[in-house]
């Protein structure tokens, strides 16, 4: 492992519906106090529009809130669904926010996930990738200071320029959602961006992960580049506690809920009739709903795939109610954190010094303690031979 391993969050959010949106934009927000205090280095925050569960509809505004009330997380749009924007409008947005935060935004993007956004907006699904790379080739152009005239059947720009450089140099870090096509891994490598592998969790997103990756340094090859592996984020889905019983129970509360969502927009897990929701999705590998070794586990699984990663990124959801969730993270930063980070190799190489060497180490203790108690006792006799005595016990010496 030659790149330090990041940790953060990608908050889409996944809420459950019969409880009160206003509360739960503050929970998020909370959410991000305590990620950026327990020394979490990122959060990215998704864009939607419609199907329910996923309330937060601009990532600008959530992140612009977010940085007054953080010191150090870095915060990144995860993703601006560019099809459904024009290109200056969203330069302009991220310039600003780059300032704002002082170089703490990242910029991610992609097509569009659901199709009922795209339809609310007339937009045909089978459109939205090549107008994300449409979108993303002026976008970056207008961050390296280039006049933009040019018109495409959903943009018009004339002398288009941003009037605000980027507060980042040369601009902030671009990161372009990667699942299992190889639209992602094509992009990332034709314009040198971080890759936001959304699905790393799931099976399809997991066996898709080392092909995507080569495709990318296979397309920056061709441009005279090579791949940066500590732009290379992945999304798993966890839920922690002590024990993997306790994790199980907690996440009854919201993981079916979840997983009818998913299936609502487009059916993709399907579980057997009488099969325990739980124990079938953890059996399946889809995702981590135990310990906090279940976690490295999965970490360690996943440098298998790709040897080299720059983040991994927890997918917040409401699978285990709001206490539970928050514990989740804790447990996550005490102990999973630290392992990768190898905050604690150095205590337990002393601690393990120690065992071996602790019959030496008693010895030379006891001789030392033997030491000074002869030493104290030839003074005393010393003294007592010159005419020199100790004060009686329990009276005070008297000075004629």
């Amino acid at each position: 492992m030659t790149v330090r391993l990041r940790h953060g969050i990608f908050m889409a959010p996944f809420h459950k519906m019969d409880e009160n949106p206003t509360l739960l934009f503050q929970q998020d927000m909370q959410l991000i106090e305590l990620l950026d205090n327990l020394g979490f280095h990122e959060a990215w925050i998704g864009e939607h529009h419609s199907a329910g569960m996923e309330t937060i509809s601009s990532p600008e505004l959530f992140i612009a809130a977010a940085a007054e009330r953080t010191k150090n997380i870095r915060l990144g749009t995860g993703v601006v669904s560019l099809p459904y924007h024009n290109p200056l409008m969203v330069a302009d947005r991220i310039v600003q926010l780059d300032h704002m935060t002082r170089g703490r935004v990242m910029f991610g993007v992609g097509p569009g996930l659901l199709a009922s956004d795209a339809l609310m907006l007339g937009i045909d699904p089978s459109v939205q990738r090549d107008r994300m790379a449409e979108g993303l080739d002026v976008i970056l152009r207008l961050f390296q200071g280039e006049v933009v005239t040019e018109s495409t059947d959903w943009y018009t720009l004339v002398e288009a320029s941003l009037h605000l450089p980027p507060y980042s140099n040369p601009y902030p870090e671009v990161c372009v959602a990667s699942a299992v096509t190889p639209s992602g891994g094509r992009l990332a490598g034709k314009y040198d961006l971080g890759m936001l592998c959304v699905a790393a969790g799931e099976n399809a997103g997991f066996n898709a992960l080392d092909v995507n990756w080569r495709i990318a340094n296979e397309v920056a090859a061709e441009h005279g580049r090579t791949m940066d592996p500590s732009r290379l984020r992945l999304v798993v889905g966890m839920h922690l506690a002590e024990t993997r019983e306790k994790a199980m129970e907690q996440a009854r509360y919201g993981l079916q809920e979840q997983i009818d969502y998913l299936n609502n927009n487009m059916p993709r897990i399907s579980i057997p009739d009488g099969a325990d929701t739980v124990e079938w999705y953890v059996e399946q590998g889809i995702g981590v709903i135990g310990t906090p070794d279940d976690a490295i586990a999965r970490i360690e699984r996943l440098y298998q795939k790709t040897p080299e990663i720059g983040a991994i990124l927890l997918n917040a959801h409401d699978w285990a109610d709001w206490a539970d969730t928050k514990h989740s993270y804790e447990l996550y930063a005490r102990y999973v954190i630290p392992h990768f980070e190898g905050y604690n190799k150095p205590r337990q190489d002393s601690y393990r010094w120690v065992t071996v060497h602790q019959g030496e180490l008693t010895e030379k203790r006891t001789t030392a303690a033997k030491a000074m108690f002869a030493k104290h006792e030839a003074e005393w006799a010393e003294k007592r031979n010159s005419g020199t005595s100790r004060p009686a016990e329990g009276k005070e010496s008297t000075f004629g």
